[in-house]
């Protein structure tokens, strides 16, 4: 656990790497569409403020990956226009059980998780316990290529993303939102951390960490999340990203095709 050394506010970490596995990439099918240029900036957060501000338990266990894809849920269902409430505290560490086998109470199951994992047990069992919000898939992108992420976020609505941080982005811990997160120095594999972006501009990604939306810029981007680094950045296919993303690219994104990939790759 981390304290902030200023406000006092606990924080935990708790990705870990994932095992090796195949992944579409999503580079192949955006290079074989006819795509207009995403915009300039995109931001995807100020529908689903509120729920982006919940902390979700990542103060005091080890559950940023469920963190990190409840706040896609909500990401998702706002700008869909669904008319239900963000995503509970309870609900998250119930998917933090089911992904991870956290007992709750039992201090020495909270071991974190890894996304691969997570996404596979979300597609198969969804996000809530009665099987709903299931995912479809997803498809790595390129953390160096930020024409791609810029495409990827702007179709999909955010991406699922997992690294080891800098010990800087740590000491001292980010206090608000507003923070920005720069290239500064080697990342340490003790500081696995899971975060969602949420939009981009000029400077870099939008991240949601710990209940705060800061920036990233672009060549942190590059340094920390590239798979040379041990890092990883999907885009995830659920119902409401896929609605958006066909109506964005009606001029020439395939996605039957990559619908039809990740079912052969399943």
């Amino acid at each position: 656990m981390i304290i902030h050394p200023v406000t006092g506010k606990t924080y935990k970490l708790g990705r870990r790497p994932s095992p090796p596995a195949r992944h579409l990439r999503l580079g192949a099918y955006l290079m074989a569409a006819e795509l207009p240029p995403p915009p300039r900036v995109c931001h995807y957060s100020p529908a689903v403020e509120h729920g982006l501000a919940m902390c979700l338990g990542n103060d005091n266990l080890s559950d940023c990956t469920a963190a990190g894809a409840a706040h896609l849920v909500d990401l998702w269902r706002g700008n869909a226009g669904i008319a239900a409430p963000v995503v509970s505290e309870a609900d998250t560490i119930a998917f933090y059980s089911k992904t991870t086998g956290y007992i709750p109470g039992d201090a020495a199951t909270d071991q974190g998780g890894d996304l691969v994992t997570v996404m596979r047990k979300w597609r198969d069992g969804g996000f809530f316990a009665d099987g709903s919000s299931k995912i479809a898939g997803w498809a790595a992108v390129d953390a160096t290529n930020a024409g791609e992420v810029r495409r990827a976020l702007w179709l999909f609505e955010g991406l699922y993303m997992g690294a080891a941080l800098p010990d800087a982005w740590l000491n001292p811990m980010p206090a608000a939102t507003g923070f920005v997160w720069s290239v500064a120095g080697e990342p340490d594999p003790d500081n696995g951390h899971c975060t969602t972006a949420v939009g981009y501009n000029d400077v870099g990604v939008q991240v949601d960490s710990w209940g705060m939306v800061g920036t990233m810029t672009w060549a942190a981007l590059a340094k920390y999340y590239a798979e040379a680094s041990g890092g990883e950045l999907y885009a995830l296919l659920s119902p409401d990203a896929i609605n958006r993303a066909t109506a964005k690219a009606a001029s020439g994104f395939d996605l039957a095709a990559l619908t039809s990939d990740l079912a052969a790759l399943r």
